[in-house]
């Protein structure tokens, strides 16, 4: 079994979706262009996605933002 991920829009899937697929499907699948390989751990954390995970995500990327706006004012 493989997990792999797609990493171009088709008409069944989104950019972003994550599945495990038998080897030889996995491998077919890759060798076309629109899905890349990755590691177990990673599939395991796309099955189990919570509300919460978002909702850090999002804090973490509200903080950078600031980080920056403080940059820039520091440097005018």
């Amino acid at each position: 079994m493989k997990c792999i991920k797609s990493i171009k829009a088709t008409k069944n899937t989104e950019i972003g979706v994550i599945t495990r697929i038998d080897d030889k499907e996995a491998e077919l699948k890759v060798k076309g262009g629109y899905w890349s390989y990755i590691s177990k751990s990673e599939w395991k954390e796309y099955k189990g996605k919570s509300k919460k995970t978002e909702q850090v995500t999002e804090q973490v990327t509200e903080q950078v933002i600031i980080k920056k706006n403080k940059k820039k004012n520091e440097k005018n």
